[in-house]
């Protein structure tokens, strides 16, 4: 009888081959990481570019920008009281994407944000604003009302896909902010005529001093209007949502000195970098807790909603760096851009151009006073001055003069 001279492999040839192959996974594997996110970063990209076509034909059909700030008013409250939720208006709460939605291939959404409707996200079509009949009003109600469908929309144009924030107390996130400026004194008053939004007199006259991004809340602003060129001003800058993770760059905690920290922080932006009790010494990108702002509060959750945490952002601190809040972040507070991409964020120029703006960009002095109404020659934050925070301010501002003389 013939005995077979065939041979298997032995246990320590395939241990060895086990182990060629788990050595060239290793190394594959980051490079099949660095792809991926390469994929979402130009999808990122296409989405901003995608905003900033609709930012210019809106201005070829209205001749002015989509106004931050935007909206309707009963004039049956308190004028000043824009934080208050109601449901019979959205008092000027309105964020400048709203009026994008025909521009981005939302023309049904926008259809039912400008009609008035009875629907809700929980099926109770009765009981819009209380009564059996009375329907949602034409532009909605303010933009934390969950019931009301078109806020509580996810957007796929407002996400980058390297955002991994879902769910509430989100409601429709987005990832893109309008740019308010070098200045956050006074934004989130804005400048408008009292009567007929909630804000007064004073507050405007400190607001147009201030604010000098391409976007001012409840302002309609044109092209004309951005001195410094449209492709030397930055328009709108990419956010990372929160994700309820304590992050110090999308969620505000609540300075020692509360609301008098306002002034303190105008006067010194690094204020809450610079204080010892609030960042995690063993985790410098989060917060050490304790007295955070409410978690509807966090960056991005509400894509429709015009107030700070939502959807403005300044470019006052370099990308990536923390928000800072005093008592709450309606008050005067700075939030930047953000991103969960690596090293920077993407800007959109005015122009229309998508650059990516890395964290290191020049900002100048972060501890200079912001630029507003009884700044100094000597504090370097006159109206009008050329920005204190240098090449990441003067990308900021509309009409200091500055000139940029480097490719971005």
């Amino acid at each position: 009888m013939r005995r077979s001279t065939e041979r298997g492999f032995t246990l320590v040839e395939l241990l060895v081959v086990i182990a060629i192959i788990g050595i060239l996974v290793g190394l594959l594997l980051p490079a099949v990481q660095a792809a991926r996110e390469a994929a979402r970063r130009m999808s990122c990209s296409n989405n901003f570019k995608q905003i900033g076509l609709a930012i210019h034909n809106y201005h070829s059909a209205y001749k002015q920008i989509p106004m931050h700030g935007a909206g309707t008013d009963d004039k049956t409250d308190n004028a000043q009281n824009w934080w208050t939720s109601y449901n019979t208006n959205n008092h000027w709460r309105l964020s400048s994407l709203v009026a994008m939605t025909p521009f981005i291939e939302q023309q049904g959404l926008w259809d039912s944000i400008t009609n008035p409707n009875a629907e809700r996200t929980d099926g109770n079509t009765g009981a819009a604003i209380g009564t059996p009949t009375a329907p949602w009003p034409p532009m909605g109600p303010t933009p934390q009302n969950i019931q009301y469908i078109p806020w509580a929309t996810e957007l796929p144009t407002l996400r980058c896909p390297s955002d991994p924030g879902t769910g509430l107390p989100g409601l429709g996130r987005s990832n893109y902010a309008s740019c308010m400026g070098d200045s956050f004194w006074r934004a989130q008053h804005g400048d408008l005529d009292p009567d007929v939004g909630p804000t007064n007199a004073g507050y405007a006259q400190e607001s147009r001093a201030a604010n000098r991004g391409f976007f001012v809340r409840h302002k309609a602003m044109k092209f004309r209007d951005i001195l410094d060129g449209l492709s030397n001003t930055v328009a709108m800058m990419e956010i990372a949502t929160d994700l309820g993770d304590f992050d110090t760059r999308t969620i505000g905690k609540i300075h020692p000195s509360g609301q008098s920290a306002q002034t303190q922080i105008r006067d010194n932006p690094n204020l809450c970098r610079e204080d010892p009790t609030m960042v995690d010494p063993e985790r410098p990108l989060f917060w050490t807790g304790g007295s955070m702002e409410g978690a509807s509060k966090g960056r991005g959750l509400r894509w429709a909603d015009d107030q700070l945490m939502q959807s403005m952002a300044f470019t006052i601190h370099p990308p990536n760096k923390p928000v800072c809040i005093p008592h709450d972040s309606n008050g005067p507070s700075i939030a930047g851009g953000s991103s969960r991409h690596q090293g920077g964020i993407h800007v959109l120029m005015g122009d229309g151009a998508v650059t990516f703006i890395t964290d290191s960009i020049e900002a100048g002095n972060q501890n200079n006073p912001v630029v507003f109404i009884n700044g100094t020659a000597a504090n370097k934050n006159v109206p009008g001055s050329q920005s204190p925070f240098g090449l990441w301010g003067a990308l900021g501002s509309r009409a200091a003069k500055e000139v940029i003389d480097e490719a971005l």
